[in-house]
């Protein structure tokens, strides 16, 4: 299971490879749209990008309200965390 912290790891490293965004500045706290200067387009091409991560199709709408670096590495942890309640249910 993905931590909040790998998360944030491979969340730095996809946006510098992606946006050319400093890895220093993609912190907790840093605005996808006003700090980090992500748009919509930017923010689809960081969900297909995700989903290498989680190894699923992550819908859209899960990351509707999301704002900040913070917002994506809860959204993808609570993604990671209901693939892997789910996984272990179907193993019972």
């Amino acid at each position: 299971m993905h931590t909040r912290e790998s998360i944030l790891v491979y969340l730095k490293s996809a946006m510098s490879e992606l946006f050319e965004v400093k890895e220093e500045d993609v912190v907790l706290d840093a605005r996808l749209y006003e700090d980090l200067d992500i748009d919509s387009i930017d923010a689809v091409d960081l969900i297909v990008k995700l989903k290498e991560l989680t190894n699923k199709k992550i819908q859209p709408l899960k990351f509707r309200n999301v704002r900040t670096v913070g917002d994506v590495v809860d959204a993808v942890y609570e993604l990671a965390k209901e693939e892997s309640e789910h996984g272990e249910s179907n193993k019972n």
